[in-house]
């Protein structure tokens, strides 16, 4: 059997979603409908819960149905906002009278602090403010005043000092578009701490300032998305506010397109990613809020961003259960990927991207040609001071250089999510599948410690005050350190790609230990399998048919198949031995088999070593790369003199 044929085989028939063509806006209303109409036999019997699968969170199972109803509200109030009608609307309405009602057996439970329930308060309060002829003036006077009632339990109540302040500003908000009760006094002071978390340039953190977290959540997710929903629908209440929060997004805007390649595919960064699509939600909200982008930001642009994604999610089919529910994980069911707090309803956060089907047809936003992205062609390096990152583009990837921000509480696979030092569009990152092995630890993008022997492993875990951006011959550097051991320190600099070499960055470090350790560092992981036949790449091989290689000497390695080509090279005089592994099956977001070129070398204690690592990627977007890739993996960069001179003298 061959590999096409053995993909081709499904367990059961491709959902709707995944043969929408999403060129129009019917296209995107028939998406939403698409992605409805799986969760109705998931209703409870009052309609106030959908069940949408079995894996539990660190929140009760009835907060959990709970998301699993109200996070759809995401797609479907604007759809009706817009116009347009869902055939199955009414249980959503009955729902929230259910689910509101103290007397009904599916009563939610009033909010308790920290309550996962204030969560999936903003999404109904949204649809209170846009869809309020549907759900909220058919309710009698009784169910109103408990619909008031469970949503302002919360005003009271102690919320995480994150974006979740959010979720109780449209809590009210929803309460205040519909005349009802609600807290002005909350309100604006909720809006005043979120405030303080704003730091400039359109950027905000996700909290306050004692450490630094700006992944999606300062944009797509939460805190961007919703200032301009509220910019919209507070306008009247909150008009100087508003105008800020435009303000802020028309600056975002400038930077954030440079998570998105030319082929509609986001940057795999930070945790939360199985709300996929949400990743573009912030360009939908623009429109929403019809904010007009400075150049070269068109509504073209805005609208070819947005539906690019949305089309290359059509192209990842196994998202979905076989009731045609989503499931949790990134392009494949995987709870490798998933935090504890992510229910199996969790994945329908990315409902919040349609929000342009509050607006008609006859929109900008809508009746714009679709251009594609602005910086398509062009070389970027761009540094972002407040996330720490520096963006890329460069030899068709668009990546960016990382090492400066960290949760500020306990996720799984943290390292992964953020302190690797390369994310990538093309190459979707890998997160650990267990500490004992490399096969497990996966060090993608990473430079893995083992003081034992390689039993188990260590790998940055970013943290705020430990990074900065430098500028060397004219281009932006990030220069991070991390400390594994209190007698270990690894001093790190990521370098942007030559112009004379575009598919490759640098990563130098200088390891200083007080310990023997074994060291491993990771360039991207590619796709493990062969199109041929489907089977395992084979050991080492030179290059073989159909562009497919998997190869490793003294001091590289290197691999390429579908994915595209990445590769590893140690350039300075430490040579370091190459290798490839098969990574964990299911470690990475995109390829349920991956490979991960890599390079190791023993340290000995008591001694300096540095190491001027080459990292190469060439994805298989790039027009004619099987043509392409040998010659740019055998042209290596050059070790700038900068470089040269921090080595000669040791570098304090």
């Amino acid at each position: 059997m061959t590999a096409a044929t053995a993909n081709a085989n499904r367990a059961f028939a491709l959902h709707p979603f995944s043969t929408n063509p999403l060129q129009t806006r019917d296209h995107v209303v028939d998406a939403v409908t698409s992605l409805l109409d799986p969760l109705v036999p998931g209703f409870s019997p009052q309609n106030a819960m959908i069940k949408c699968g079995s894996t539990g969170t660190r929140f009760d199972e009835t907060a959990a149905q709970v998301e699993g109803f109200a996070r759809p509200l995401w797609g479907l109030a604007p759809l009706l906002a817009g116009g347009s009608k869902y055939a199955h609307s009414e249980k959503f309405v009955q729902g929230l009278v259910s689910g509101t009602d103290p007397e009904n057996e599916e009563f939610w439970g009033y909010m308790e602090d920290t309550d996962q329930r204030m969560v999936e308060a903003c999404p109904i309060g949204y649809t209170l403010a846009v869809a309020s002829k549907d759900f909220w003036d058919p309710l009698t006077d009784k169910q109103k005043k408990n619909v008031e009632a469970w949503l302002g339990s919360m005003n009271d109540k102690e919320m995480p000092n994150t974006n979740w302040l959010w979720f109780r500003v449209f809590a009210n908000l929803g309460l205040e578009r519909n005349g009802a009760n609600w807290s002005r006094d909350q309100l604006k002071a909720d809006i005043k701490q979120l405030n303080t978390f704003y730091r400039g340039d359109g950027w905000s953190n996700d909290g306050p300032e004692h450490y630094r977290q700006m992944d999606y959540y300062s944009g797509s997710f939460a805190i961007q998305y919703l200032q301009l929903l509220y910019a919209k629908l507070a306008a009247d209440i909150d008009p100087e506010q508003a105008e800020e929060y435009k303000n802020r997004a028309k600056l975002y805007a400038l930077d954030f397109v440079h998570y998105f390649d030319p082929e509609g595919r986001a940057i795999t960064f930070g945790r939360s990613l199985t709300y996929r699509w949400a990743m573009v939600a912030f360009w939908g909200s623009v429109a929403f809020a019809d904010v007009e982008l400075p150049a070269p930001l068109t509504w073209g642009v805005v609208k070819g961003i947005w539906l690019r994604n949305l089309r290359w999610w059509t192209t990842q089919h196994d998202i979905f259960q076989s009731n045609g529910m989503l499931t949790l994980g990134y392009s494949y069911p995987n709870t490798y990927l998933a935090e504890n707090y992510n229910s199996p309803g969790s994945p329908y956060w990315s409902m919040l991207a349609f929000a342009p089907l509050a607006m008609p047809a006859d929109h900008p936003f809508w009746s714009s040609p679709e251009e594609p992205h602005p910086f398509a062609s062009e070389r970027v390096i761009k540094a972002l001071p407040h996330p720490r990152h520096i963006m890329v583009r460069s030899g068709g990837h668009s990546f960016l250089l990382s090492s400066g921000q960290s949760c500020h509480y306990a996720i799984k696979n943290s390292n992964a999510k953020y302190g690797k030092f390369a994310y990538s569009a093309a190459f979707a990152y890998s997160v650990s599948t267990g500490y004992q092995e490399l096969e497990q630890f996966v060090p993608e993008s990473s430079l893995a410690l083992s003081e034992d022997g390689g039993e188990l492993w260590k790998m940055r875990r970013a943290h705020n005050g430990d990074s900065e951006i430098e500028t060397h011959d004219g281009s932006p550097v990030l220069v991070s350190s991390m400390k594994p051991w209190h007698d270990v320190g690894v001093l790190t600099y990521l370098i942007p790609p030559a112009e004379d070499t575009p598919n490759w960055h640098l990563r130098v470090h200088r390891i200083r230990s007080k310990r023997n350790l074994m060291t491993a560092e990771g360039a991207w992981s590619v796709y493990g399998c062969r199109e041929s036949d489907g089977r395992i790449f084979s050991e080492l091989a030179e290059f073989i048919a159909h562009g497919e290689a998997k190869t490793a000497n003294a001091t590289s390695a290197f691999a390429a198949s579908r994915t595209g080509a990445v590769g590893i090279a140690e350039i300075y005089q430490s040579a370091r031995k190459g290798n490839v592994i098969l990574s964990d099956a299911n470690s990475n977001l995109v390829e349920a088999r991956s490979v991960l070129p890599l390079i190791q070398k023993d340290v000995e204690a008591d001694q300096t070593a540095w190491f001027v690592t080459a990292v190469f990627a060439m994805p298989s977007s790039v027009t004619g790369w099987k043509g392409k890739w040998q010659e740019g993996w055998e042209k290596r960069p050059n070790i700038p003199k900068w470089v040269q001179d921090k080595i000669s003298g040791q570098c304090d």
